[in-house]
């Protein structure tokens, strides 16, 4: 019997996600690309923008800060729209409201108007960031699932990467007062391509069984790899009568309370870093440390390629050594590296390490935070509830970077622009204690595993 068990856990890791699965995992996750594209896109936008309509340090950050404010909105209609029309059909409505909202930004004609046009951006980016991990995470087989919901965290950092490079080539363009409108204008081309591609990927088998449609989620099983399709759906069903799910089933309820503390925390610590800050605000960071423009953002293309290859390397290992110790190991990576930054800002010395420093801190982010927290969002909520879970962790992230970015230029303007890095170095620290003390690991364990194991009566 034991030989058995050994032989059959090695036949599985041997195993690899057939063509189908891939596809729809990678269109599944290209609402990661819009993510990280537009964070890239308004880093190059902030300064032509403030300048063009004589902005203040508050309508500076006000400018950033609107988009997220539109994301926690987005995170939280999100839930209740995935719960109802599933992840399928809420992304198809996202990716148009982004499309709007894109050519909204590029053509609008006042302060005002781009406000609201970056509002519309940032509910569709919280849709997409809540439910495109929900989906892939539905989809997957336990085996695979981290690496595969990590798809969305890749497209994530390939949309900075990109973002960056088109800032910076549209830069060379030497465009005028046209540039700052064709850099957020030409997001609206893959949000167009992502609501094409969704036409073509079926709904979440663990949606369609909640909606007792059982041959459609049995099909789809069977269309994704899994290994025991009858098995796996049984043991959806169990689950989801066990919690008696409903249309209805609300999350603030006390049977689940640790998911909802690991959201929340996780969404939390992973702003807490202060990385949407960095990636926001790099041109500025660059700039106080005495570098042009376009050195500036060259330096953020840099950035952008360390955020993509360190990303990949932690995809390729979270299903081996877990999320919890990837957690722990970046923690303590960030924490030493956003000191060092700190220390170059508070003595005004040694500003050639910045960059190193830099791209030492968005390695550690990338292999750890940057990697686990949307497959761990997705895996500690039940079915019944984890799209309106999901929105909830979210949320809690969108609305750290909503206050992160918004005062993060007076901060660093008013006490100096070490002090933001001092107080992101001891919120990074103090992850690594909770993460230590807390947090479960869930690796090769099914949804429904977790389920049993998570949510306590």
């Amino acid at each position: 019997m034991l030989y058995y068990l050994i032989f059959e856990r090695e036949r599985q890791e041997t195993m690899r996600p057939n063509s189908k699965l891939i596809k729809t995992t990678l269109i599944g996750a290209l609402g990661g690309l819009l993510f990280g594209f537009d964070i890239a896109v308004i880093s190059g936008i902030i300064d032509p923008v403030v300048r063009l309509y004589g902005l203040g340090d508050y309508s500076k950050g006000w400018t950033v800060a609107i988009g997220t404010i539109g994301t926690v909105l987005g995170c939280f209609i999100a839930g209740v729209a995935g719960q109802r029309l599933g992840a399928r059909a809420a992304l198809r409505m996202a990716a148009t409201l982004y499309i709007f909202a894109a050519l909204g930004s590029a053509l609008s004609v006042g302060w005002p108007m781009l406000l609201c046009a970056r509002f519309l951006a940032g509910m569709a980016i919280g849709t997409a960031s809540v439910l495109g991990p929900v989906y892939i995470t539905e989809l997957s087989p336990a085996l695979w699932r981290g690496r595969l919901v990590g798809a969305f965290q890749i497209n994530v950092v390939v949309g900075i990467l990109l973002g960056y490079t088109s800032n910076y080539f549209i830069g060379l363009a030497h465009l005028g007062p046209m540039e700052w409108r064709v850099m957020v204008g030409v997001v609206a081309v893959p949000a167009i391509v992502f609501l094409v591609l969704l036409f073509r990927i079926p709904r979440s088998p663990r949606w369609s069984a909640s909606r007792r449609q059982v041959d459609e989620a049995l099909e789809v099983l069977g269309q994704m790899g899994a290994p025991d399709p009858d098995a796996e759906l049984a043991e959806i069903q169990a689950a989801l009568n066990s919690e008696h799910a409903v249309e209805h089933e609300p999350v603030f309820r006390w049977k689940y309370r640790f998911p909802l503390f690991l959201a929340i925390t996780i969404g939390a610590f992973n702003q807490l870093e202060g990385i949407n800050a960095i990636l926001y605000y790099i041109r500025g960071i660059f700039a106080a440390a005495g570098f042009s423009q376009l050195s500036g953002d060259l330096q953020a293309v840099a950035i952008g390629a360390t955020n993509l290859i360190f990303t990949l390397v932690g995809m390729s290992v979270i299903d081996r050594f877990g999320r919890k110790s990837l957690l722990m190991v970046g923690a303590a990576g960030t924490t030493l590296c956003l000191a060092g930054v700190a220390w170059v800002y508070i003595t005004n010395s040694h500003q050639a390490a910045l960059l190193g420093l830099l791209v030492v801190y968005i390695a550690f982010f990338a292999l750890s935070q940057g990697a686990v927290i949307w497959v761990y969002l997705g895996e500690v909520f039940p079915t019944s509830v984890r799209a309106k879970g999901q929105g909830v962790g979210s949320a809690s992230h969108w609305i750290l970077v909503a206050l992160i970015v918004q005062f993060f230029p007076l901060v660093a303007h008013r006490f100096g622009a070490g002090t933001p890095f001092v107080f992101f170095a001891a919120a990074t620290a103090l992850q690594f204690v909770v993460v230590t003390f807390f947090y479960p690991e869930t690796k090769g364990q099914t949804l429904e595993q977790l389920q049993r194991r998570l949510v306590k009566d």
